[in-house]
């Protein structure tokens, strides 16, 4: 698993796993629940063999990527 995007913002993650989704690339929300408290950024998980891909796909939306 490798780190694709962290953020704050509550509306980024399920939009970009709707995009990652529709690419058909797995994903995986972490620490959804802790981020409540706003203290705890959400992260997106995806298989490292996606990671390129994911990445790609993202920038095209100019949505922020974890190098």
């Amino acid at each position: 698993m490798k780190e694709l995007l962290r953020t704050s913002d509550p509306t980024i993650i399920p939009f970009a796993t709707a995009l990652l989704e529709g690419e058909g690339i797995e994903v995986f929300a972490l620490d959804v629940h802790m981020s409540g408290l706003g203290i705890v950024p959400q992260r997106l998980m995806v298989r490292r063999e996606d990671h390129f891909v994911a990445s790609a796909v993202m920038r095209a939306h100019g949505l922020p990527v974890v190098d």
